[in-house]
């Protein structure tokens, strides 16, 4: 690996890795869909699932017939794949330095993951990587902020973010600036709703941020304590009662340029 990982991925990943996998959400079924018909994979494909993580993208990958292939750095979160999906051939690797050959690989997808290594090096190899006919899908799930209680738990969260990169920056988009290696064909967004304890879905959720999971204990336990409490306040729901907590998915679709 040649790239650094910002260190609210390393720590907060490596230590919440497993946490990770029991409460982050899953994607909408509607996304295999994209992926057939946007994307054009099916059982002929060689995809990359890039910043694979724990695996929670994976299933959807599974279900289109493609041969998947799993890249994560991080090697906690890649154990806990590896426990998941034995089956899947995984690599412990940087986004920009990609252990595979020129023009290799069909599909490139990024579920969650983009913004932690949104530069020109690692574009320029996945690019490199990628068939003439390539292309590249990047995905994430964001809390739906128009719904009141949600916009105030991010409001909470906002001030101790820092540098760390995040979606709703919107600084991953500036890679794309004055470069000839992609052109973004189509953005397509869906309803996502994660269903379950206010504590397991909303509380432990938001603890697997990259920068809370990279806190000391107590202070994530504060964290926890404010979060359920602002979920009380808007809705009278106590940690252990059921809530829907609302996402929007946004699957953006490149085409490689062929220079």
């Amino acid at each position: 690996m040649t790239q650094s990982l910002h260190p609210s991925a390393q720590k907060g990943f490596s230590s919440g890795a497993e946490l990770y996998q029991q409460v982050r959400p899953n994607y909408p079924q509607e996304i295999v869909v994209w992926l057939q018909d946007r994307l054009k994979i099916g059982e002929s494909s060689t995809v990359i699932d890039l910043g694979s993580g724990t695996g929670k993208f994976l299933p959807y990958l599974i279900q289109t017939g493609a041969k998947v292939l799993a890249v994560e750095p991080v090697n906690e979160m890649l154990k806990q794949l590896q426990q998941s999906y034995p089956d899947i051939e995984c690599f412990q690797s940087s986004a920009d330095s990609l252990p595979f050959k020129n023009a290799s690989i069909d599909r490139v997808l990024c579920a969650q993951s983009f913004h932690w290594f949104a530069n020109q090096l690692s574009l320029s190899d996945i690019h490199r990587v990628l068939k003439p006919s390539g292309h590249l899908g990047l995905i994430w799930n964001q809390r739906d902020i128009n719904v009141d209680w949600v916009q105030a738990l991010a409001d909470e969260i906002a001030p101790f973010e820092g540098d760390t990169p995040r979606y709703h920056s919107g600084r991953w988009k500036e890679v794309f600036d004055d470069q000839d290696l992609f052109k973004l064909n189509s953005l397509q967004t869906f309803q996502l709703i994660h269903s379950g304890t206010v504590e397991q879905v909303v509380s432990k959720r938001l603890l697997s941020t990259s920068f809370i999971a990279a806190m000391p204990y107590p202070e994530q336990q504060q964290f926890k304590a404010k979060f359920e409490q602002i979920v009380f306040d808007f809705t009278g729901r106590s940690p252990q009662d059921q809530i829907d907590f609302p996402y929007i998915t946004y699957a953006y679709h490149f085409q490689k340029i062929s220079n």
